[in-house]
């Protein structure tokens, strides 16, 4: 069978209604940010982020398989020369909604360019905020191994009598090492710390994320077949990352352009699977378009 992309035009609010409850294995996803956006977005007040966000979760909490994952990049802003709570007062919310707030990772912009204010320096990452529907969900931790690198080739060759035992910790925590342990190890887990460039080339988007951060999420959550969705999709960068990866995928968006420009990005990609994981109807709408 084809392998299949969903997508919507609309506010998502509303076209994440269509989708069937507990059918989506990871949603990842770059809504507007407060006050950003504006000509694309309309560009939402940060005192009235969380209102405006918590029926969207609430619509994607419903879709979202309780092995599944929810990864939202977002980031706060500076308001009146403070930092404005608007992300903290949203992952509370969403806490309240029935979300748990697993994990939180950093995306460190390698080439962001430096910057001055009177009273702050320019941010170089962003947030990436996991939520699950269960404390147990499907994560594929090998898929992002690194490799052990120049540590291995230093560190390793020097262990003392205590590296080679397990040292209790001389902090108390409890917690000990055991350094040989990686003797003959050529990768290790990754840390939450994302180190990736920006997007730079030209996508028709204000705020296109470099392919490898979607990448990244659908390696560690997901399995071919699965179902990956972006509510918020503008130059459908995940759509066609799920795509290479042979996902089954959804898009939505509200600008027609993005739409369509998602939409003849991907029509002509032909990839098949032996299976298709859900299978969504066709429809001859303009609001809805699915590409087999």
């Amino acid at each position: 069978m084809e392998l299949l992309t969903d997508l919507y035009l609309g506010d998502s609010k509303e076209e994440l209604k269509k989708i069937k409850s507990n059918t989506v294995d990871l949603i990842i996803t770059s809504p507007p940010y407060a006050d950003q956006r504006k000509d694309t977005y309309g560009g939402i007040p940060h005192e009235k982020y969380v209102e405006w966000f918590l029926p969207i979760s609430k619509q994607l909490l419903r879709v979202l398989k309780p092995s599944g994952t929810f990864v939202l990049n977002i980031k706060e802003k500076v308001v009146e020369g403070e930092r404005s709570t608007y992300v903290m007062e949203l992952i509370l919310a969403m806490r309240k909604q029935g979300w748990f707030w697993t994990e939180e990772f950093i995306w460190h912009k390698k080439n962001c360019y430096p910057g001055k204010w009177p009273n702050r320096f320019r941010d170089s990452w962003e947030r990436l905020l996991q939520f699950n529907k269960d404390k147990k969900f499907n994560m594929y931790q090998e898929e992002v191994m690194v490799p052990m690198g120049d540590w291995a080739k230093t560190r390793l060759k020097k262990l003392s009598e205590t590296d080679k035992v397990r040292d209790n910790s001389k902090v108390g925590s409890g917690f000990g090492k055991n350094i040989s342990n990686w003797l003959d190890r050529d990768k290790a887990y990754p840390t939450n710390v994302l180190h990736l460039a920006t997007e730079c080339n030209n996508k028709n988007h204000s705020a296109a994320f470099p392919e490898e951060l979607p990448e990244w999420f659908i390696k560690l959550f997901t399995k071919e077949q699965d179902v990956v969705l972006d509510p918020f999709m503008g130059s459908g960068t995940t759509l066609i990352v799920a795509n290479r990866m042979k996902r089954q995928s959804i898009g939505i968006d509200v600008k027609e352009e993005y739409y369509e420009m998602v939409k003849n990005q991907l029509k002509p990609v032909e990839m098949y699977l032996l299976e298709p994981k859900v299978k969504y109807e066709k429809t001859k709408s303009q609001r809805h378009y699915s590409i087999r």
